[in-house]
C-alpha cells in the first residue's frame, strides 16, 4: 500500500539503513549527510510528496517526490527499496494519481531492480553522472568579461539556450530568487552563458555553455569561476557526465572533487 506523509523523521532508521549500501543508497541522501545535514528535518516545501510503501506494519519503500501540479510535470528527488513489489506499486500509483505528467526519476544507476521496473514503463535513460564538490581553492583568473545577466542580452541567451530541459532560458530568467546568469561579453557578443542556483547552502552550476566558435579560449573556465566567486562563502557541487573527460578536467582544474558513491542517472517517462 502507497500512502503519503508529512514527515521524514519517523522513518530514520529505514532510511539509515541504506546509506552504506553502495548498489541501494541514495545520491542525495549520501550527499547530504556527507555535508553533515539532518535529512530527517527537512523542510517540506509546497511542491515536495513524500509517501512511504507498506506491507501490513513492514516499511517496503519510500520516496520523495517534487510535482508540479501546474506543469503536469514531477521529479525523483529520492528513492529508496529493495523490494521490486514496492517499486512496481509505487510507480503504479504515480500512473494512476498523475497520468499524463511527465517524469524525470534521478536515482543511483546501481539500483538494478528500479532500472528493470522503469525500463518495463519504457523509460530513456541519459548517461550516468558523477558528483563534484567544490574545494573553495582560489586561482588567479581574469573575469572581467564576465558580466551578470541584463535585459540587454535577453535575445542572445535565449537564442543559445539549451532547448531539452526542464529549465529553458525563459524559466530560467523568470526564477531570480533561485537562478543567477552570467554572460561571457566580447565586443556585445555574447560568446556563452552558465546558469547557476544561488539560494542553497550548497548550490550548483545548472547550465554551462560556449558557442562553438569560442571554445577552446577559456570561456568556460571564466563563466564558471566567476560562478564560484559570487557564490562564496556558500558551498558548490555539480553533476557531470562520467564519460565527459574535457569536463571532467575543466572541473578538476578550478578545484572540484569526485564524492565517492554519490553518482547519479536520470530517467525519463514521457507522459507517465
Amino acid at each position: 500500500m502507497v500512502k503519503e506523509i508529512e514527515n521524514l523523521k519517523e522513518y530514520d532508521s529505514f532510511i539509515d539503513g541504506f546509506y552504506d549500501d553502495i548498489n541501494f543508497s541514495d545520491p542525495h541522501i549520501v550527499a547530504e549527510k556527507e555535508a553533515g545535514k539532518d535529512i530527517y528535518s527537512w523542510q517540506k516545501k509546497s511542491a515536495d510528496h513524500y509517501f512511504v510503501v507498506t506491507d501490513n506494519d513492514d516499511i517496503l519503500g519510500l520516496f520523495v517526490f517534487i510535482v508540479y501540479e501546474d506543469e503536469k510535470y514531477l521529479e525523483m528527488y529520492t528513492g529508496l527499496s529493495r523490494s521490486a513489489v514496492a517499486i512496481d506499486e509505487m510507480l503504479d500509483y504515480l500512473t494512476a494519481n498523475y497520468k499524463g505528467f511527465k517524469a524525470d526519476f534521478v536515482f543511483n544507476p546501481r539500483w538494478a531492480m528500479f532500472k528493470v521496473a522503469l525500463q518495463k514503463r519504457n523509460a530513456s535513460f541519459d548517461i550516468e553522472q558523477q558528483r563534484m564538490v567544490y574545494l573553495h581553492k582560489k586561482f588567479d583568473i581574469d573575469t572581467s568579461d564576465i558580466v551578470p545577466y541584463s535585459d540587454k542580452y535577453r535575445d542572445q541567451y535565449l537564442a543559445m539556450h539549451t532547448k531539452d530541459m526542464y529549465w529553458v532560458g525563459e524559466k530560467v530568467i523568470e526564477a531570480k530568487k533561485r537562478f543567477n546568469i552570467f554572460l561571457a561579453v566580447k565586443d556585445d557578443v555574447v560568446m556563452g552563458y552558465i546558469d547557476v542556483t544561488h539560494c542553497f547552502d550548497e548550490n550548483e552550476p545548472y547550465d554551462l555553455f560556449v558557442k562553438p566558435e569560442y571554445r577552446g579560449n577559456g570561456v568556460g573556465k571564466r563563466l564558471l569561476y566567476k560562478a564560484l566567486q559570487e557564490n562564496e562563502p556558500k558551498d558548490m557541487m555539480l553533476f557531470v557526465d562520467v564519460d565527459n573527460e574535457i569536463a571532467i578536467n575543466l572541473y578538476n582544474s578550478l578545484g572540484f572533487q569526485k564524492q565517492e558513491y554519490a553518482d547519479i542517472q536520470v530517467a525519463n517517462v514521457y507522459p507517465l
